[in-house]
Parts: C-alpha cells; structure tokens; sequence
C-alpha cells in the first residue's frame, strides 16, 4: 500500500517482472507472438494469437509512439494525484505497432511533475517518446516526452 504522498505502485507478479525490471534499465520491452511476431502489451502466460507452443518472447520496443487518448483527472482524488490535479493520464500507440497502448504521463522533460503540462497543449496523435521515472526501488514508471 502507498503511503499518501507517494504514488500508486503496480501490483508485479511474474506475467509482468520482465516489463518492469527492463523499466528499471531504462528500456520499453513488451512481448512478442513466437508464431506470429504481433507485439502483446498487457503481458499474458499464452499468446492470444497462437496459444498453443512456446510462451511470447520479451523484445525491446523503440520507446517512440502517438498519443492515442488522454484524460485529465481532478479532484476528488488519492492525495498524491490530488497535490498534482489537474494533471494528465495518456494512452500511447506504439511507434511499431499502434494497436499496442501503454498508459502513462505526458511530462515536459524526463523527470518532470506530472501536472506540470496544460491539458489544452495536449494533442491527439502527437508524437512522444518514452522516459522512466523511478519511483520506488523496483519501479520506474513510463512517462512520456513529446518528440
């Protein structure tokens, strides 16, 4: 559980390890159909594509997208993300296959605030690339930059 004036962690497990122990090394990775090579983002036990045979394989992605979607969460809120509304929460298609989304926040640097973009400058379809944040000893979380 966090405390109040850290952020939420993702519960990791082992379906999911390899996608955050590769964020603690600053690389995106997601997984890979062994028989199709479709990219798979949640990550799964079986590929959806071809369930029978080897487990999806982790692979490096480039870290480059598009902003898909965004919302802007305000208040009432956990009080971490309330000293920070109106910030953003965004859904980025990947650069390398756009039905891939991974969530995060559009920051204005690497190591920016979360709050500290205005919404209005938030486009849909905007080209971003990725930045860790580490925010606890196992968690570096993807934010994104614009390109």
């Amino acid at each position: 559980m966090s405390a109040p004036d850290e952020p939420l962690l993702p519960a990791i497990d082992a379906e999911n390890a390899p996608f955050w122990e590769a964020t603690l090394r600053g690389e995106l990775r997601v997984q890979q159909c062994p028989q199709t090579q479709r990219l798979i983002f949640p990550p799964r036990v079986l590929s959806p594509w071809a369930p029978v045979g080897e487990p999806p394989r982790w692979v490096r992605v480039s870290g480059r997208g598009t902003i898909w979607s965004f919302a802007v969460p305000h208040p009432p809120l956990l009080p971490y993300y309330a000293a920070r509304a109106p910030y953003n929460v965004v859904l980025v298609a990947l650069e390398e296959d756009a039905r891939v989304r991974l969530v995060g926040n559009l920051v204005a640097r690497a190591g920016g605030d979360i709050g500290e973009i205005d919404p209005a400058r938030i486009e849909i379809g905007a080209a971003v690339e990725v930045a860790f944040e580490r925010v606890s000893e196992t968690v570096a979380l993807p934010r994104w930059v614009l390109v």
